[in-house]
């Protein structure tokens, strides 16, 4: 009988020990509580992805479990390469840490022999808005669709080599029949819109749709522009009319590499975080749907002219492992339009 009380008591004990022990489950509230997050933001202030970044920073936390404070960080440099280097080397992997970087990084990660990471170390928790880049011409230049860059020769203005802009061009010349000549060197969509104006080019070949929202939504809502396609896995729902690029193109491997470079507009202005248990990423994402619905939320982002095309960031993770799938043979291709 003694030994069986006192077997019994040093169970107890075991399971006090236990109970008590660090190694014992945290809830994700416990852990957040009190904390300080980063949001890490791999581009200089004022840009979309800092706006889309600090807002997220600034309404996110009110819906994790403990309501920890985020505090923005702007770690630019290589395109936001940097910022994700950062997130991937040096953060810690306990879901303290956010980041908004560029929408094409499983793209940069395949194509771009100089910065190979692994995107599986990097996890969504979900889409601010989809970032569709279109291409447009004013009315004076006479182009009234796609079509018109089937039968003539039409010049597009683009800012540098590997540059969207010249993506979608070279993909629609060899892949969908256009006569696109592109003229390189410019410092951007603002620029190339100025070159527009004074006759330069006829085409901007990628204006993003969230900025001409703000600046020229009568070419979305009227039609004072001629919208010729838009960079998008499918039509957005303002632009029925305008065909994607992916529709465009003809061919297995056009499709392929058109649905590739489309990923990245669906990736668009989206929220990540590296490596962390399954239970706190799984937290943060339900926080960041939780975000999309708060009135506080959408009403600034509706002060601040933010455009919000949402969803969630499991969707997002799989656009990447598609895009790292891609088959050999068309990852060649890929590299070869975006060095051209």
């Amino acid at each position: 009988m003694r030994i069986v009380t006192r077997l019994a008591g040093l169970l107890a004990a075991g399971v006090a020990f236990v109970a008590a022990s660090p190694l014992c489950a945290q809830s994700v509230a416990d852990f957040y509580r009190g904390k300080t997050l980063h949001m890490v933001i791999g581009y200089t202030p004022g840009g979309g992805y800092d706006l889309y970044g600090r807002i997220a920073a600034e309404f996110l936390g009110r819906h994790i479990p403990g309501n920890p404070l985020i505090l923005p960080q702007n770690m630019p440099g290589n395109s936001s390469l940097r910022a994700v280097d950062y997130l991937i080397q040096v953060a810690p992997k306990d879901g303290t840490y956010l980041g908004s970087v560029q929408q094409a990084l499983a793209m940069t990660a395949l194509t771009d022999d100089k910065n190979r990471f692994d995107v599986s170390k990097l996890h969504y928790l979900g889409r601010l808005t989809s970032n569709i880049d279109i291409a447009v011409a004013l009315s004076r230049t006479g182009i009234k669709s796609f079509a018109d860059a089937q039968q003539r020769e039409v010049v597009l203005g683009a800012d540098q080599a590997g540059s969207m802009a010249t993506a979608f061009a070279l993909t629609l010349n060899k892949y969908a029949g256009a006569k696109f000549r592109i003229v390189k060197g410019y410092g951007g969509s603002n620029e190339i819109q100025l070159a527009a104006e004074r006759g330069e080019v006829e085409v901007n070949g990628s204006y993003s749709l969230p900025a001409v929202l703000v600046s020229h939504p009568d070419w979305v809502r009227d039609g004072a522009a001629t919208i010729l396609y838009q960079n998008a896995l499918a039509r957005f729902a303002q632009m029925p009319q305008v065909p994607t690029v992916l529709e465009l193109v003809n061919g297995e491997e056009g499709k392929a590499l058109a649905r590739v470079i489309a990923g990245t507009a669906e990736v668009g202005r989206s929220i990540l975080t590296p490596d962390a248990p399954a239970e706190r990423i799984a937290a943060l994402r339900a926080a960041f749907q939780e975000m999309l619905k708060d009135p506080d939320f959408i009403a600034a982002c509706q002060t601040r002219r933010l455009m919000l095309d949402p969803a969630r960031g499991e969707d997002m993770d799989a656009i990447n492992r598609e895009t790292m799938n891609l088959p050999k043979p068309f990852v060649a291709a890929l590299k070869g339009l975006l060095k051209e």
